[in-house]
């Protein structure tokens, strides 16, 4: 048995794939290696120069975390994840992988400030100096879409354990980079309240679930997925799941967020995934699982309370 690889559960090929979408995959894989290989790579952000992950290292020895192993779904296909991105700061749409590549990330600096014993600034270096592990999680938008994927990172307590936060700290600020010179942003509206910011309870930071990213599908985080650093919280709408975070404050108040600010009769500052609340614009009683091939082929599943995490985060909630 010596010399045996055994691949991760994201790199095998799920025997479930209905029809319909492996013959709408195969056609257009086929139309791609028409054009050549390194079309077929640019066009899913791999291989290309374009979009590699914006930090070269070997992160094929991390291990998978056997408590967060088994999603109980699909996994989501690594190139269909690669190019259905919210990162509003490189605009409104699902397509904005090209865009990203546009985001410096090294030399990179996390700062760690406010009400803690032990204030610190991070370089990259420090961030993969955590004990890092390999979490499949899924994934819930607050538009009823969702993915499942392999996050490699380290949960977010060890951070919280690690700056000694004083004892008036009740709310952590999480701030994204931002750069108006390459960050332009929707269209519409304008005038939006940058950098984009988000916030926890302390007490959910400290929670197991609660996880920084610094990888993704076994390589370090690509820009579009928040590079090179972003937060999961699975439990949660991804809107709270803040990319390319540059600093993290532990507050006494509850702290503005963006989403919150803009429209907060849509957005909550909690925004825990609930089934029997809707959004005001539709319903959140299902969802449905990107993958290849048109809308009509993706599958609909209902939605589970706290995203199927109430066992983890529900005592959090009363």
């Amino acid at each position: 048995m010596l010399g045996l690889q055994v691949p991760r559960p994201w790199q095998q090929e799920t025997p479930v794939t209905p029809e319909a979408i492996f013959l709408d995959r195969r056609r257009f894989l086929t139309q791609l290696g028409s054009a050549g290989a390194g079309a077929s790579f640019s066009i899913f952000g791999f291989g290309s120069r374009e979009a590699a992950p914006s930090v070269e290292r070997d992160l094929s020895g991390i291990l998978l975390n056997p408590t967060f192993s088994d999603p109980e779904r699909p996994l989501t296909e690594e190139i269909v994840a690669a190019r259905y991105n919210n990162f509003y700061e490189f605009g409104s749409g699902k397509r904005i992988w090209r865009g990203a590549q546009a985001l410096p990330t090294d030399p990179w600096t996390v700062e760690i400030t406010g009400l803690v014993r032990q204030p610190q600034k991070l370089g990259l270096e420090d961030l993969f100096r955590f004990p890092l592990e390999e979490r499949i999680y899924r994934f819930r938008c607050v538009e009823a879409w969702a993915m499942v994927v392999p996050w490699l990172g380290f949960p977010m307590r060890l951070l919280i354990e690690r700056v000694d936060p004083l004892s008036e700290a009740k709310f952590v600020r999480f701030t994204s980079f931002y750069d108006r010179d390459i960050m332009y942003g929707p269209i519409w509206p304008p005038n939006l309240p940058w950098p984009y910011t988000e916030g926890l309870r302390i007490e959910e930071m400290a929670n197991e679930l609660a996880f920084f990213a610094l990888g993704i599908y076994g390589k370090p985080l690509p820009k579009q997925h928040g590079a090179p650093i972003r937060m999961v919280l699975p439990w949660k709408y991804g809107f709270k799941g803040g990319k390319s975070i540059v600093k993290i404050e532990f507050l006494a108040e509850q702290p503005p967020t963006f989403w919150n600010t803009l429209a907060p009769d849509e957005y909550g500052f909690e925004a825990n995934v609930d089934p029997t609340v809707p959004h005001p614009r539709w319903s959140q009683a299902q969802e449905t699982l990107i993958g290849f091939g048109s809308r009509s082929h993706w599958q609909t599943v209902p939605t589970l309370p706290y995203n199927g995490y109430g066992e983890y985060v529900a005592h959090l909630y009363g």
